[in-house]
């Protein structure tokens, strides 16, 4: 076996029209069995690759987040032991392993795109164009997990006709990665409003686009709300603070030309329609545990507190209390000894994440970009260059659409099974703008930028929960906010959550003359180069 970030696929098909699954069988039929492949396969090929991380699977919820980002977002509660912090090794592989699967799958593209005709690649440009904004989207994850990665040079073996002597890949660093992303989806962003898409090809890019199902205009504020994101979180970095506030004063100073997600119903996910099919949410149970002492999603004590505290209209949409709690909410103290902990959880006081809602809702969709999300980047924008009002209006539209979020999820809630509960009732305009109003969450209860700038640090931790673990760790590290306590852990060498997550095990035996430019960088304690805080 070979480094697996050149080829991660070797043992596996390269293109998702390979997929086992009978849903998918007819429409993306094994490479190995018909002559040639299309463009427009590949591309669903790739999107299909990574559904699982986007959608909330299995092997994503249980195996990689449940003991790591949840628990250093205290977005759960759990009982403390030895270990706790140094990111599974499993969970981490999973995750690496689907990326360079993703990324082999988006080469193969590459190689099937310049294959063709001029006239058929300039016909068919638009399935390129997006088909790098979802790749990149996924690139910043990662890089934001590690640091450098391979990128540049990886997932290209089949471009290489197998010859694995050189198909080992570099390793980027993280600012050259942002560079090379921030560059492109801007001319990208900047194409996509002069393409043209031939009527021909119109159905074939709305029935192959999953995500967007072919909406130009969608996938328009998806590019500029992920070139806002990836902006926001360099901004405090030196080498992008005057890159980063340019640009984006020139996304939001101009809608036409680029547009943003702007409100719940333009949000970018990937939405369920029948859970018979491959695009479902069944994974989410079993995922967070819920009928387990697994501890995946049980509720952490400063979140709920919070909530408790101000009287927030999302408490009972996200989480209900425990069976035995007397209707009282309560999480695990993560400064509590671990006896304590376990028994809170086993005389049934503990709140769980709402089966209604997210784990039994087999119809939760995947979530990529959200309106709350992009207004409270927006908050801390304005925050950060010195308009107040501004921040103000972004701060308080981005809580109203994080509420009404979470309201539209319960409405397309399907979970079966659950007999010891009732489905919790929507919030109302009325409860959000008394929250709003609230003391601890009003914009003019805090009189100093960085009292403000806790106020959009902790709707963004509420906002994002276990629903968007990755986002919630990389803002938490960002702005070290909210304040998190810890129990130290003396008995290991990683005494608290790490600053970011090392590479796993198989690159670096299958990649070592690559891997020793990184090495040195190549541990927990290290921070990301946007992490300067």
């Amino acid at each position: 076996m070979k480094n697996i970030s050149s080829f991660i696929v070797a043992g596996f098909m390269l293109v998702a029209v390979s997929c086992k699954e009978s849903e998918f069988t007819e429409r993306y039929p094994d490479p190995s069995k018909i002559a040639e492949t299309t463009i427009e396969k590949e591309y669903t090929g790739m999107m299909y690759t990574n559904r699982e991380y986007i959608l909330p699977g299995y092997g994503n919820y249980f195996v990689t987040l449940r003991t790591s980002l949840n628990r250093y977002n205290q977005a759960v509660g759990w009982p403390n032991a030895s270990g706790q912090y140094i990111p599974g090794s499993a969970g981490a592989q999973e995750l690496w392993f689907n990326y360079y699967n993703t990324l082999a799958q988006y080469r193969e593209l590459e190689k099937v795109y310049v294959a063709k005709s001029a006239e058929e690649q300039a016909d068919k440009k638009i399935f390129m164009l997006t088909a790098r904004i979802y790749l990149y989207d996924y690139t910043q994850r990662i890089v934001d997990l590690h640091g450098a990665i391979p990128f540049t040079e990886a997932g290209l073996l089949t471009k290489k006709n197998e010859d694995y002597a050189n198909s080992n890949a570099k390793f980027d660093s993280a600012e050259e990665i942002y560079t090379l992303m921030l560059d492109d989806l801007k001319g990208i962003a900047q194409e996509l409003n002069s393409i043209t898409i031939k009527s021909v090809y119109q159905k074939p890019f709305q029935t192959q686009d999953y995500v967007n199902k072919g909406d130009l205009t969608a996938w328009k504020r998806y590019c500029n709300s992920l070139r806002l994101r990836m902006l926001n979180r360099v901004s405090d970095a030196e080498s992008f603070k005057s890159r980063s506030n340019t640009e984006i004063t020139e996304i939001l100073g101009n809608a036409a030309t680029y547009p943003i997600v702007e409100s719940n119903d333009q949000n970018i996910q990937i939405n369920v329609y029948d859970v018979n099919t491959d695009i479902n949410s069944k994974g989410f149970k079993d995922g967070i545990a819920s009928g387990g002492d697994w501890f995946g999603n049980t509720a952490g004590k400063k979140m709920i507190d919070h909530m408790n505290t101000n009287a927030d209209p999302r408490l009972k949409i996200i989480f209900e209390p425990g069976q035995k709690a007397g209707g009282v909410y309560m999480g695990i103290d993560p400064t509590a000894v671990s006896a304590s902990q376990t028994a809170m959880y086993q005389d049934g006081k503990v709140a769980i994440y709402n089966r209604y809602t997210l784990s039994h809702n087999q119809f939760f969709p995947g979530v990529i970009i959200n309106a709350a999300q992009v207004n409270l980047i927006k908050a801390e924008y304005y925050l950060r260059t010195g308009n107040d009002a501004a921040a103000k209006t972004a701060y308080e539209t981005a809580i109203t659409q994080s509420v009404k979020f979470y309201n539209g999820i319960l409405a397309i809630t399907n979970a079966t099974g659950i007999t010891d509960a009732t489905i919790p009732t929507q919030a109302t305009d009325a409860s959000i703008a008394a929250y709003i109003a609230g003391s601890g969450v009003n914009w003019a209860s805090a009189t100093t930028s960085a009292q403000k700038l806790a106020l959009v640090a902790t709707q963004k931790w509420l906002h994002y929960n276990i629903v968007q673990a990755y986002e919630n760790w990389a803002d938490v590290r960002k702005l070290d906010l909210p304040t998190l306590e810890f129990q130290v852990d003396n008995a290991n060498n990683q005494t608290l959550p790490p600053f970011r997550w090392t590479i796993p095990s198989h690159e670096i035996t299958y990649n070592p003359t690559n891997y020793e430019a990184v090495r040195a960088k190549d541990n927990l304690t290290t921070k990301l180069f946007w992490d300067v805080k």
